[in-house]
């Protein structure tokens, strides 16, 4: 990315191309019973009009995907990291048993765009990058013109970590729990009802420990995601990296140590600073 991207990106927003991602119809008289079920957020607010923003986790309480969630006439609409196609439509489809249910992959159906900024069009409101935007659901095959630069995936991956957004499935993972990449104000409700993982969760919110926290650090030297992070001994990890557009420093996000969070840290000599 570019100094005069990154400005652009920050005066007058952006739209990306998320069509590649998976897409699941979920259909049935049970479909919000269900899938409140399965996920961390209440379902019952999904809307026409908002996106729900929601961990999959297993029963340990870890993440299994995140996804987006709104209502398209009698459906439910999901979308998800392309990765998570196969995994996430069997994990959703092994724990319909008796309910009125029907999950469709509709992948290949619709295109995804995703805009923010000045020139919104219409579409569902959504914050996905830091910014409030738009989500335009529209069959393949029709034509979007956006109104506002689009972003590579590579631009739209450095937009995301300064935003200091997680991801799946480098701060979200199978190691991870929600509240470890701060996700419970965004993507969890304690109130809503038991799911898959709901106890451990609770726990973790009752206590207020978890294993590790998500941090956003900055420094003058390259680093490479891998790195083990120090503060008197290894106490996390780097898990995305980036240069900033404007000063040319590396930007990036890590998961370390509850109890290292305070500070800066470093990695192989070099100082992470907080951002």
């Amino acid at each position: 990315m570019t100094a005069d991207t990154f400005k652009d990106i920050a005066q007058n927003g952006a739209a990306v191309n998320l069509s590649a991602r998976a897409k699941f119809r979920l259909t049935g008289n049970d479909r919000v019973r269900y899938l409140n079920g399965q996920v961390t957020n209440d379902v019952r607010r999904a809307s026409a009009q908002s996106t729900l923003y929601a961990c999959v986790t297993d029963a340990k309480g870890r993440i299994a995907g995140d996804v987006f969630i709104h209502a398209h006439g009698e459906s439910l609409l999901l979308d998800a990291e392309c990765d998570l196609r196969e995994p996430l439509g069997m994990r959703l489809e092994r724990y319909i048993v008796a309910d009125d249910v029907e999950l469709t992959d509709v992948t290949a159906e619709w295109q995804l765009w995703h805009v923010w900024g000045a020139n919104m069009p219409q579409g569902i409101p959504s914050t996905r990058f830091g910014r409030e935007g738009v989500d335009v659901w529209q069959p393949v095959g029709t034509t979007f013109e956006p109104g506002c630069q689009v972003l590579s995936d590579e631009d739209l991956e450095t937009w995301r970590i300064l935003q200091k957004v997680p991801r799946w499935p480098n701060e979200l993972n199978a190691e991870t729990f929600p509240p470890e990449a701060g996700l419970e104000a965004r993507a969890m409700d304690f109130f809503k009802g038991c799911y898959i993982g709901q106890e451990v969760l609770s726990r973790i919110k009752t206590t207020g420990k978890m294993p590790r926290e998500m941090i956003a650090f900055e420094t003058e030297t390259a680093v490479i995601v891998g790195t083990e992070i120090w503060k008197d001994k290894a106490v996390g990890t780097v898990m995305s990296v980036a240069t900033h557009p404007v000063t040319g420093f590396t930007v990036g996000l890590g998961m370390v140590r509850q109890g290292a969070v305070g500070g800066d840290w470093t990695v192989s000599g070099a100082v992470l600073r907080r951002r």
